[in-house]
């Protein structure tokens, strides 16, 4: 691996990072592309400490994906073999009130990146896709299996996967020399496990975890549960959580499968079963000791009841598992948060 170099976009992120520090120990070369639009330079000297790599295996570039002439400069500057395509914002309920924002972002990335691989003859692309890419599917049919076909998602952050990945697929029939991977992951929590590298969203989380442990250190007064009538044994809503290192080693796993034939490869990642919001609140208590306040709020638009994955197809192709429990998620974003009671 000592001469593989592998671009990753948005990779100051919350998985984006977790994944450097992975490939990193796999042995690869890292070139990473981050506009910090939500994330911190403070994650940068945390990248080294963690992974004990000097700057010639980790080079750090801090601009836009859009920006094509700077991503010119780092292909011509790099021998990059790959690429991990993070970048994109991902909030779902806050695509609803800036959609234009989310389109522009989340796909004009996307193409300024395939056409500068495209020109330095980069041809091996890991996507970072999600679990919105069923939402528009019936929860009547979890868990969702890859094969299901693309349909408009409940948001238009869910729309710019469905559209990234039908962009994808059309590349592909195009032009046959792509090796391409989707990873479509669930809800991605926890932290690492050295409690450097965690979910720090600048503002107000919108997700589970993070809102969770910013109540229990104080940061935040109380957890807003969104919806308690969904039709689900407790009323709330159940997602597939699966840690963020199980996610970042499924990438890793998708790049070594984009050395067999030219393809686009589709994969879920998750841990294969669903927790409500109420069990994932009872867990992170018993995780931590720490009694979280709660108040229960109308459902966000473009959030669904049900969802989580059928794992089987990855676990088979690309011999790889979601190992961390839920308890490790929660006992994990806990250590993060203490030790950075004011996020990065």
């Amino acid at each position: 691996m000592s001469n593989t170099c592998i671009l990753v976009t948005g990779g100051l992120g919350f998985v984006g990072s977790i994944t450097v520090v992975e490939l990193l120990k796999e042995g690869y070369n890292i070139v990473v592309v981050d506009d910090l639009s939500n994330s911190s330079k403070k994650i940068i000297p945390r990248l080294f400490k963690v992974s004990g790599v000097s700057e010639d295996r980790l080079k750090i570039y801090l601009n836009d994906v859009r920006d094509k002439d700077a991503l010119e400069k780092i292909f011509t500057e790099n021998r990059i073999s790959g690429v991990i395509h993070f970048a994109a914002f991902k909030s779902v309920s806050e695509s609803v009130s800036k959609p234009i924002e989310y389109y522009n972002n989340n796909l004009i990335s996307t193409f300024v990146l395939i056409e500068v691989m495209k020109k330095h003859n980069v041809f091996k692309l890991v996507f970072s896709s999600s679990s919105t890419v069923y939402a528009g599917h019936s929860s009547d049919i979890v868990p969702f299996t890859e094969d299901l076909p693309l349909i408009f998602s409940k948001s238009p952050y869910g729309n710019t996967k469905v559209f990234t990945e039908q962009i994808l697929q059309d590349l592909f029939t195009s032009d046959n020399r792509w090796h391409i991977c989707l990873l479509r992951y669930f809800n991605p929590v926890g932290a690492h496990p050295s409690g450097e590298l965690g979910e720090d969203p600048l503002g107000i989380p919108t997700n589970l975890l993070p809102c969770v442990a910013q109540v229990a250190s104080g940061r935040l007064e109380k957890l807003y549960v969104y919806g308690n009538d969904y039709p689900t044994p407790d009323k709330t809503a159940i997602r597939d959580y699966v840690h963020v290192v199980d996610v970042a080693l499924g990438h890793i796993a998708a790049l070594k499968k984009l050395n067999e034939s030219p393809a686009v490869y589709i994969y879920n990642l998750g841990k294969g079963k669903g927790c409500s919001v109420l069990e994932v609140l009872n867990a992170f208590q018993k995780a931590t000791g720490q009694k979280i306040p709660f108040e229960y709020k109308p459902r966000r638009p473009g959030d669904v009841a049900v969802s989580w994955a059928n794992v089987s197809k990855a676990e088979k192709e690309l011999k790889w598992k979601a190992l961390y429990s839920l308890e490790d998620m929660c006992s994990h974003m806990w250590k993060f948060q203490t030790q950075n009671p004011q996020g990065y």
